[in-house]
C-alpha cells in the first residue's frame, strides 16, 4: 500500500492524539519525537509489506501454469504464500 507523506502525518497525527487523550501511554520525551517515531514505524510497516506482496507476486508469476490474477485459486495462494512469508520476515 502506497501512503502520501501527508496521509502519513495524517495518520501519525491520529494516533498520537488517541495516545494523549486516552490517557494511553505517558511520555517521557517531547511530542514531537513521539510523532516522527509514530511516522517511522508506520513507513517501516507499509515497506515490509511491499516487500512481501513483491515476494508473492513473482512466486505466484513463476508458476508454469498462469493463474489469473483476482481468481478465487490466485486470492486462496496469494493470502497463503503471503501469510508465511510473513512469518518468515518475522522479527
Amino acid at each position: 500500500m502506497v501512503l502520501s507523506e501527508d496521509k502519513i502525518s495524517h495518520l501519525s497525527h491520529l494516533i498520537l492524539n488517541e495516545l494523549v487523550r486516552g490517557h494511553r501511554a505517558t511520555f517521557l520525551v517531547e511530542e514531537g519525537k513521539v510523532l516522527r517515531e509514530i511516522k517511522r514505524v508506520i513507513v517501516h510497516e507499509l515497506r515490509a509489506e511491499e516487500a512481501i506482496d513483491q515476494a508473492v507476486r513473482a512466486k505466484l508469476a513463476s508458476y508454469s501454469r498462469p493463474i489469473s490474477e483476482g481468481s478465487p485459486e490466485w486470492e486462496t495462494l496469494y493470502h497463503k504464500f503471503f501469510t508465511e512469508e510473513r512469518q518468515k520476515r518475522k522479527r
